[in-house]
């Protein structure tokens, strides 16, 4: 299960249309609503610079949050939705869905690795390289992973770890269909060239 969904604050907007919505902007809010879940669409207001934030940190429209409004129960959302300004760029509005616990999304989950010190490659002077350090998964709202885990219990020099590898937690499937690669042991840069050399070497 997911370890910690961050918190994304607003405020119910009191009235409708353009006009409330310029004055959201004009306080330094960006007007958005929540909607879905078998409830009532809800008119809202972030903090610009609270959202600015979060839209620089990355993957804001496949990051799960806990929506907090006062005087309104916690629930879990998902944005399906930032408008910008054309000239300017900055976020005008935003597009908030509730999410039921049955609700299938998708989501990058960070992916984990254990068990360096039982890697031989890794301890033959082998370096870890990272090709995916997350991985867009369809999950379950109420199953959400907080990652994957890659044991290296025995990988050597030149292993490639795939995503077949991976044991996935149930319910949760990758969006991309291949067997994509997730990381690689590479071989330090004197036996990389001694091999070469090796390669190279012409017949007896």
């Amino acid at each position: 299960m997911a370890g910690e969904i961050p918190d994304l604050v607003a405020e119910v907007r009191t009235g409708t249309g353009k006009g409330a919505a310029r004055q959201a902007r004009r306080e330094g809010y960006v007007p958005g609503i929540v909607y879905g879940g078998g409830k009532d669409p809800l008119p809202l207001n972030i903090n610009y610079h609270a959202l600015i934030k979060r839209l620089k940190a990355g993957r804001f429209l496949s990051t799960l949050f806990n929506l907090k409004v006062d005087g309104q129960e916690d629930v879990r959302v998902i944005c399906r939705g930032v408008q910008r300004d054309v000239v300017k760029d900055r976020p005008t509005h935003v597009d908030l869905m509730r999410l039921r616990r049955t609700s299938r999304i998708n989501l990058f989950i960070h992916v984990t690795f254990v068990n360096h010190d039982k890697a031989p490659g890794i301890k033959r002077g082998g370096t870890l390289t990272v090709v995916r350090p997350e991985v867009e998964l369809e999950v379950t709202a109420d199953e959400i992973p907080d990652h994957l885990t890659v044991d290296l219990t025995g990988r050597d020099i030149n292993d490639v770890i795939h995503i077949n590898d991976i044991e996935l937690p149930a319910g949760a499937t990758p969006t991309i269909k291949r067997n994509f690669v997730i990381a690689n042991i590479t071989p330090p840069s004197g036996l990389k060239a001694t091999e070469e050399e090796e390669g190279e070497a012409p017949a007896a």
